[in-house]
C-alpha cells in the first residue's frame, strides 16, 4: 500500500510539472522595431552570425545608438524556412521578444541545400535586459 501511494505521488508530480506553462512576462508597452536586411547589418554583427549560424542561437548587439536582437534556428537541410516575430514588447524591467520558425510550405519547390534561418531586429538602444521567448 505504501508503495502504491508513493508511486501515485510521483506520478502526480510528473503530471503537474508537465502541465506547467511558462508564463510570458507582463506587457507594459509596445517597442518600435524594424527587421534588418543583410546589407544593413553591422559588419561585426554579421561576423558573429556567421560564426554561430550552424546551431540555434540568440544574441544582442549594441552600437550605442541602436540595439540589434538576433535569433537563429541553426542549419536546416533545405531552403524555404523563414522566421517571424510573434511578440516584441517592454515589460517593467526588460524587453521581451518571441520568434517563430516557419517551415517550407507544402508543395513548394525547395532546393535540397542547407539553409540557416535567422532574423535581425533593430530597435532604439536600451540597457534593459532582453528576454528571448
Amino acid at each position: 500500500m505504501k508503495k502504491l501511494s508513493f508511486l501515485f505521488i510521483v506520478l502526480l508530480c510528473f503530471l503537474c510539472v508537465g502541465c506547467a506553462k511558462e508564463k510570458k512576462p507582463e506587457k507594459v508597452a509596445d517597442i518600435k522595431y524594424s527587421v534588418v536586411s543583410d546589407s544593413e547589418i553591422p559588419k561585426e554583427l554579421m561576423e558573429l552570425i556567421n560564426e554561430k549560424k550552424d546551431d540555434e542561437f540568440r544574441l544582442t548587439y549594441a552600437d550605442g545608438k541602436e540595439l540589434y536582437l538576433v535569433v537563429g534556428y541553426g542549419k536546416k537541410d533545405t531552403t524555404g524556412y523563414s522566421v517571424s516575430i510573434q511578440d516584441f514588447y517592454q515589460t517593467a524591467d526588460s524587453s521581451y521578444i518571441d520568434t517563430n520558425l516557419l517551415g517550407p510550405k507544402e508543395g513548394e519547390d525547395n532546393a535540397k541545400e542547407p539553409s540557416y534561418p535567422w532574423i535581425v531586429v533593430k530597435t532604439a538602444y536600451t540597457d534593459m535586459m532582453v528576454i528571448f521567448g
